[in-house]
């Protein structure tokens, strides 16, 4: 049975998007954003987030999942097993995502083994300076406070969810593809990705243009005076506020318009043919 958003559903619908809603602000929590965000700007990355899954599900269907056969991982992560020729080739594929730039041509230039070497380095230094920051975070947390930290990080879209998932991310409508449990794991572990991924760059986009509202003088009184409650973890600033819609927005068209160089995301898999998402 799948979900009917016109309201057919609307009390499991209005649960579902609860139960994501809190997973998304742990997730952005995580990520580096401390503050109360607002139901619109978590329901935009929950939508960035489902079109990204939708995008991914039926490219699979496309290529690998034909014949009415239950997917597999090597099946979304575009890999069967690798030849012998193949193998180097294969070991590192990639899952291209929708707001990928390549991903819109379905000619692909082919990629140099420095390229590789290159892509690695930046994954590297990416997962470096999250661990770095995550340790910056955590070192003068009290007891209870590591604990919420550490539920937070076990966020997912899909422990203890996987039905609801396989519903909302358009398996059975997208694809008639029976994902197994390996599938909705890998999933799980990208859809984390895509959230971090979106705050990281959101927060970026909302501290530029603070900068440019304090340089300006675009800040009056009444914003400076506001403050908002702080939460556990929240920097000693004053006025702080969360990152909005807009920040989300702005981070995701960065996101679709980077080169191949600056693609944090790149590393997942090959690229498919696919469209860009509209917001």
């Amino acid at each position: 049975m799948a979900y009917d958003y016109d309201g057919r559903y609307a009390e499991d619908m209005a649960e579902w998007k609860e139960i994501l809603a809190d997973a998304i602000k742990q997730m952005m929590f995580v990520s580096g954003e401390t503050g109360e965000v607002s139901p619109e700007t978590t329901g935009m990355i929950e939508e960035i987030v489902r079109q990204q899954v939708i995008e991914m599900v039926g490219g699979g269907d496309a290529a690998d999942f034909a014949g009415g056969e239950d997917a597999t991982a090597a099946g979304v992560l575009g890999g069967g097993g690798p030849t012998a020729d193949g193998a180097k080739k294969n070991k590192k594929a990639k899952v291209g995502l929708p707001w990928d730039v390549a991903s819109f041509y379905a000619e692909q230039v082919p990629e140099r083994d420095d390229e590789e070497d290159e892509d690695e380095e930046e994954m590297n230094y990416a997962t470096l300076q999250r661990l770095k920051n995550a340790d910056e975070r955590t070192k003068h947390m009290t007891r209870e406070e590591y604990v919420h930290w550490s539920e937070c990080r076990q966020a997912s879209f899909t422990f203890r969810k996987g039905k609801r998932f396989k519903e909302w991310a358009g398996f059975g409508i997208v694809t008639d593809s029976k994902p197994n449990d390996d599938i909705v794991d890998i999933l799980g572990f990208l859809t984390f990705e895509i959230v971090q991924t979106l705050t990281e760059e959101a927060l970026k986009v909302k501290e530029a243009e603070d900068l440019v509202k304090r340089e300006s003088g675009g800040e009056n009184a009444q914003n400076r005076k506001r403050k908002r409650e702080t939460g556990l973890f929240d920097p000693p600033e004053e006025g702080r506020t969360p990152i909005e819609s807009r920040h989300v927005q702005e981070a995701f068209r960065r996101l679709q318009h980077r080169s191949n160089k600056g693609r944090a995301m790149r590393n997942f898999s090959r690229a498919l043919n696919r469209t860009p998402l509209k917001l």
